[in-house]
């Protein structure tokens, strides 16, 4: 056909600024893990990702400025990941699928979601990124209760209050257990899926 051009050449690139900043962001995560926060800089960044300094304040202004993004782009992957577990109609199946999804996360990224707790007090971005993710997830928890027969309202022994109270409990436990190993994480879960149970009154 005339004027027809093939599927392959109408797809679009992935721009070469993207490319980098994913590599940016990559090589932090990965310096998180080697040096910590306090210890790694802007070059050790910038060299990690294979671009000089000056190419590394073109996107971030500061290793601040890089470990936000990280934290960014990890929460709204933590939010894409749970949010559609946690529409599940059946509440015991929403609750069990989206504290598997939890633990993924955590598995994979746990390190950058423990620096965010860590920092969310000293750098308001980093605290305003956490704070707006956990009013998702109790807003979601809300709903998965409020399904399960929970009455809606904001009295210590309704959903809102509940919801809230589950989010940071289950924020705490993962804290401290990814600091030790796959299998805490796994104990974690289970523990914050039967509290989660229990308070949607789904077990005895």
């Amino acid at each position: 056909m005339p004027g027809h051009q093939p599927a392959r050449s109408r797809r679009t690139t992935e721009r070469k600024g993207d490319v980098r900043e994913r590599a940016i962001l990559d090589t932090c995560e990965a310096l998180l893990a080697q040096q910590g926060y306090d210890a790694m800089t802007v070059g050790d960044i910038a060299q990690g990702a294979g671009i000089t300094r000056g190419a590394l304040y073109f996107y971030f202004g500061s290793k601040q400025e890089v470990v936000t993004a990280l934290v960014a782009r990890t929460v709204e992957h933590l939010w894409e990941r749970s949010r559609v577990t946690a529409q599940t109609d059946e509440p015991r199946l929403a609750i069990t699928a989206a504290m598997q999804r939890t633990v993924e996360l955590w598995n994979e990224h746990g390190l950058v979601m423990r620096t965010a707790i860590d920092l969310s007090l000293t750098v308001p971005q980093i605290g305003e990124l956490w704070n707006r993710t956990a009013d998702l997830f109790i807003a979601a928890i809300t709903a998965v209760l409020e399904r399960a027969g929970i009455q809606a309202g904001t009295a210590p022994d309704q959903a809102s209050s509940m919801a809230r109270a589950l989010c940071w409990m289950i924020e705490r436990t993962f804290y401290h257990a990814s600091q030790e190993s796959r299998e805490k994480l796994q104990d974690a879960s289970a523990t914050c899926e039967h509290i989660w149970l229990t308070s949607a009154g789904l077990v005895a």
